[in-house]
């Protein structure tokens, strides 16, 4: 087995060790696993490719690559020149912090399992939540590092996959806890949380310039809990690994009937 292995926190981060060691348990002794990932934290920028300006690439060691862009420029780069021929799977990951709710909008490590799902390739994103009962453990990855290779197996053997012209993909959340208290996996929805996540503070530069800050809140435990049961929000956070299945189909399929019904001008 082929695996593609990247996300948005940077070449340096932990959690893509975490998906690293989770890929090579998944391709087996004869597989290969390919690290192609952005040199730069890229949080945050969704499903952005860079069209307007070129990307630097760069190769670190075997099979391991930077490139200076977005996840789902990492997939495409991979996918369009660096690897000799297409995955098996996209894992993208593990994202340092959650990715429920509408933070799924924005995240880029779910943007980059977006883009191989739009190449045809199965693709999983995979998220740890770091609350009180993770933040101060060893490993704050530990539930991820332990259950990853689990969840992903059972994905690959048994779960939807390419069905439609837009394929199926997978957002898998890990819950802050250890991973002995872990509760089970759930298959969820995408949630919605009563408040915004996100907000602005102005400041003013030395300079006298006037500057926004992006306030991120709402979205801790309490927030989370406000959410639906069901949703990846809400079980995520009551200790539980959420997998949600998604599409890059865009379209509010239940609203076309009526929208048909409203522009009929007969």
């Amino acid at each position: 087995m082929r695996i593609l292995v990247t996300n948005d926190d940077g070449i340096n981060a932990p959690g893509l060790r975490v998906a690293e060691a989770v890929a090579t348990d998944l391709a087996g002794p004869d597989g290969e696993v390919w690290v192609v990932a952005p040199a730069m934290e890229q949080s945050a920028v969704s499903h952005a490719i860079s069209y307007v300006r070129p990307m630097r690439l760069e190769q670190w060691a075997t099979r391991r690559f930077i490139v200076e862009g977005t996840p789902a420029d990492c997939v495409i780069a991979a996918l369009g020149d660096i690897l000799p021929s297409a995955p098996d799977l996209v894992l993208s990951g593990v994202n340092r912090g959650h990715n429920v709710a509408e933070d799924t909008v924005y995240s880029g490590t779910v943007g980059a399992a977006m883009e191989g799902a739009m190449r045809g390739c199965k693709a999983i994103a995979l998220s740890q939540y770091h609350g009180p009962e993770n933040r101060a453990l060893d490993d704050p990855f530990e539930v991820s590092a332990a259950l990853g290779a689990q969840i992903c197996t059972r994905l690959l053997n048994s779960a939807p996959w390419h069905d439609q012209h837009y394929g199926v993909f997978y957002n898998v959340n890990f819950p802050p806890v250890a991973a002995a208290n872990a509760k089970g996996i759930k298959a969820t929805t995408q949630g919605h949380r009563p408040n915004p996540s996100f907000g602005v503070a102005p400041h003013t530069a030395p300079n006298g310039r006037q500057y926004y800050w992006l306030t991120h809140g709402g979205t801790g435990l309490k927030g989370n809990a406000g959410a639906l049961p069901g949703s990846d929000a809400r079980e995520a956070s009551e200790g539980y690994v959420t997998v949600t299945p998604l599409r890059a189909d865009l379209t509010a399929h239940d609203v076309l009937p009526s929208l048909g019904e409203a522009l009929n001008d007969d």
